[in-house]
């Protein structure tokens, strides 16, 4: 029979916790954006870490099926919300980017995707702020900015604005083809 000590024994670092996060956000090498991203880390208020799902092929034989794994499916896109400070910052380098790709007005823009895409990255860090887990999303593009909602009555609220982002493919740390970090217990 297991005992409590056994459990938190076997509870490295007393869990990894969700609020021990750093968001990386680097800049398309085509577009100027004017995005400080040491500031910009500090104001993600919210990210995830990615799922990973792979497809499945169902084989009848004799009125059952056996399952088999199928291809990898294309990943779901990556939600990072961000606190919004006076001088917005972000929300008008995440606009200029978006300007980058698709001008507002002249519908013209920068048509090769190594020029407008960028890497992101997710930190997962324990309470000594050492990296856990790093994952690191190729490719990537803002697809939407979403709405600051204003009201007269929101007087003890900070802004803040998600950014929807369309990538092609991610990589992790502790897994081959991913980056590898000396501090991680793998």
């Amino acid at each position: 029979m297991a005992m409590i000590d056994d459990f938190k024994g076997n509870f490295l670092g007393g869990g990894a916790r969700a609020n021990q996060y750093t968001v990386l956000i680097t800049t398309p090498t085509g577009i100027d954006i004017g995005l400080d991203k040491t500031r910009t880390s500090y104001l993600v208020r919210g990210a995830a870490l990615p799922a990973s799902t792979l497809g499945e092929i169902p084989v009848p034989f004799r009125g059952r099926s056996i399952f088999l794994a199928g291809d990898r499916a294309d990943p779901d896109t990556w939600d990072t919300t961000f606190l919004n400070d006076t001088d917005f910052m972000i929300r008008n380098a995440m606009e200029k980017w978006h300007n980058g790709i698709n001008h507002y007005v002249e519908n013209t823009g920068e048509s090769r995707p190594v020029r407008y895409t960028a890497t992101l990255t997710v930190e997962q860090r324990d309470r000594d702020n050492r990296i856990l887990k790093i994952y690191d999303f190729h490719h990537a593009w803002p697809t939407t900015i979403s709405t600051i909602d204003l009201a007269a009555d929101a007087n003890d609220d900070v802004e803040e604005f998600t950014v929807t982002w369309r990538y092609q493919h991610w990589t992790t740390s502790g897994v081959p083809g991913g980056r590898s970090i000396a501090e991680l217990p793998f």
